[in-house]
């Protein structure tokens, strides 16, 4: 990553096949979303430094050209390169800027089922979840519900039990740790309309990153992907689709593929045109053509579904 820092805000050099326009776009595909807002071109998100001591940073990521990404420090500019690379970092990693994606767009150029899709979003990278616990939370919360109701559990945890800033008459929230939620009841996530099983999965894994016994970095020194699944699906709550689902948007494993999706299925009826979903062995076989690059396949083809 080449990035030059100004105290004030850090700029980001991005791959050739980037356009930040493509990524604002995915990321307003809900109104309810609690933990990022785009306004006037710029997104916004609230990042807690790995620092304990050190204060929630505001972000505003722009772009003045569609490629190069400029991250300022709205309102309290970090006195220390360190963390100023942090919040670098954090904007490489959700926006996945590290992969070279000409492989994945030479595939889709020969795949009917990602040719228009590909040409369509070029330039869009898969946006991450890139805290853990976040992203277990999120897909312990789409879990048989649709992605609306998803969005209105999670904005309801977010804003009972996370912390948030105020800037210029906006408030801006931070995902709650898992410290917070492996303290809280069953009957207080029930009063948010989660599940009591979600709410217990939830505590659950709360516990067990908050006790030190799960951690990203433990789970990325496994690499394999078999070896991602095994680890995950040992958790309460966390089954193949699940697991998959972290594994493709937290721990960036290129080959994740979550074969039970309800959405990917209706992706591949819609662009083939089919009068039904097609089976799990037809996706399963469908999935051999995408090679290493399931993750990202599966990406593309939910765009297909946005409106």
């Amino acid at each position: 990553m080449i990035y030059a820092d100004r105290e004030t805000h850090v700029l980001l050099q991005t791959p050739p096949d980037f356009r930040f326009s493509a990524t604002r776009a995915y990321l307003t595909r809900s109104a309810n979303e609690c933990l990022f807002q785009v306004e006037d071109g710029k997104l916004y998100t609230l990042l807690k430094p790995g620092d304990e001591e050190a204060e929630p940073v505001l972000l505003e990521i722009s772009s003045a050209d569609d490629r190069e990404l400029c991250v300022r420090f709205v309102d309290n500019p970090p006195d220390s390169s360190a963390l100023r690379l942090e919040a670098a970092q954090y904007v490489r990693e959700w926006f996945d800027l590290g992969r070279d994606l000409s492989p994945f767009y030479q595939l889709a150029q020969n795949e009917p089922l990602l040719r228009d899709v590909a040409q369509k979003y070029v330039g869009l990278r898969l946006v991450g979840v890139p805290d853990l616990f976040e992203a277990l939370c999120w897909a312990i919360l789409g879990q048989q519900i649709n992605l609306g109701f998803a969005y209105t559990l999670k904005r309801r945890l977010v804003e009972t039990f996370g912390t948030h800033r105020d800037w210029e008459g906006r408030r801006f929230w931070l995902f709650p740790p898992p410290e917070r939620l492996a303290v809280v009841s069953v009957e207080e996530l029930r009063d948010l309309q989660i599940t009591t099983r979600k709410a217990e999965y939830l505590i659950g894994i709360a516990q067990e990153i908050a006790d030190g016994r799960l951690s990203k970095s433990r789970l990325l020194q496994l690499g394999e992907l078999s070896d991602l699944e095994r680890e995950l699906v040992k958790l309460r709550g966390i089954g193949p689709w699940t697991a998959h689902y972290v594994i493709m948007r937290c721990l960036r494993h290129p080959d994740a593929f979550p074969l039970a999706d309800a959405g990917l299925h209706n992706a591949i009826k819609h662009v083939q045109n089919l009068p039904q979903k097609p089976s799990l062995d037809e996706v399963l076989r469908i999935s051999e053509r995408f090679g290493s690059w399931k993750a990202y396949a599966t990406f593309y083809l939910w765009m297909t579904l946005l409106p």
